[in-house]
């Protein structure tokens, strides 16, 4: 991540977004169950606020520089930090109730990786188990803020189509104007 984007995840005003706007907005009606895993957690703002609505949070993080402080800081409570990649997750399949990814899918490096870390997801969840998540649309404020930094962003009107090629049944993708909301459940089986 640039300076700017590092410095902007860890502000209080991400923390304040994410918890008066982006997390209710992606949680509302969800049940999470006792196993939740957080995809591209980075400094772990949202991890902060996860672990106080579930038992367990395994938290996957691809940046050992990310992934080791935050470990640090939450050693002792209800969440594990796993450094790995989400487009090769080390564990077991049907592992997790649900998996939340957000605002981290564009930091994927291509649309064949993103669609690896779905296929990904779907596998280590439970049958039944819900990925929920949202991530930015393409726009020029969000262009300027990765300058030097990966944005691979999704096209939120097909997100529905890969979250079904990669393995998912009911899909749902909520659209506004400068993020998009999905959801989709591993099919029981």
């Amino acid at each position: 991540m640039n300076r700017i984007h590092q410095w902007l995840c860890r502000s209080g005003l991400w923390r304040r977004l994410l918890e008066n706007a982006v997390l209710p907005w992606v949680l509302k009606d969800v049940e999470l169950g006792p196993d939740v895993l957080e995809i591209g957690p980075g400094p772990g703002l949202a991890t902060d606020l996860l672990r106080l609505k579930t038992a367990r949070v395994t938290a996957l993080e691809v940046d050992l520089a990310l992934a080791r402080p935050l470990a640090a800081r939450l050693r002792g409570g209800n969440v594990v930090v796993v450094c790995g990649d989400g487009a090769a997750m080390p564990f077991t399949s049907s592992a997790f109730s649900c998996a939340i990814s957000c605002v981290m899918l564009h930091h994927v490096p291509s649309t064949f990786l993103q669609d690896q870390l779905l296929r990904e997801a779907c596998r280590v969840l439970k049958p039944g188990g819900l990925l929920v998540g949202m991530d930015v649309c393409a726009s020029l404020p969000m262009r300027l803020i990765h300058l030097g930094d990966t944005m691979v962003a999704s096209d939120p009107g097909t997100f529905a189509g890969r979250l079904a090629a990669a393995g998912f049944s009911d899909a749902l993708v909520e659209i506004h104007p400068q993020a998009f909301l999905f959801r989709a459940r591993r099919p029981s089986e």
